[in-house]
């Protein structure tokens, strides 16, 4: 039997990898990585969220990809599994952009979103703890 890697959780296009290291280069802080979790909120139910991690927790899903380094948080991973991060610039807005394969509906704006674990079939909004 051979140990086969374990699939990312997660992925970067290249646009979102080289904003990830210009945004860290230009914090001024030793940052280990950033860490991508989601949150109770928004019309839809759920936000994304992004803050600098100057350090690993001791739960958190390491992915490395495209030179960056992306800790989720534990309580996120299953509404995250599949989920391929991109960065867009346009003319009147600018920001990362989650492609979410557990997405089930977003709000007009864009700013929130619904999600399911990636392991129930049925839409199921989740109770994340702020």
């Amino acid at each position: 039997m051979s140990n086969r890697p374990r699939p990312q959780a997660m992925s970067l296009t290249e646009a979102a990898a080289i904003r990830l290291r210009e945004l860290a280069a230009a914090s001024g802080k030793a940052v280990e990585g950033v860490r991508i979790g989601i949150k109770n909120g928004g019309c839809a139910g759920m936000e994304y969220t992004m803050e600098y991690a100057t350090e690993r927790g001791p739960h958190d899903e390491v992915v490395e990809d495209k030179g960056v380094t992306i800790l989720i948080d534990p309580s996120a991973i299953m509404f995250l599994l599949g989920t391929e991060m991109d960065y867009e610039a346009g003319k009147m807005r600018s920001g990362f952009v989650f492609n979410n394969p557990n997405q089930t509906s977003a709000c007009g704006c864009g700013e929130s979103v619904m999600l399911t674990r990636a392991d129930q079939t049925d839409p199921e909004p989740a109770n994340i703890p702020d």
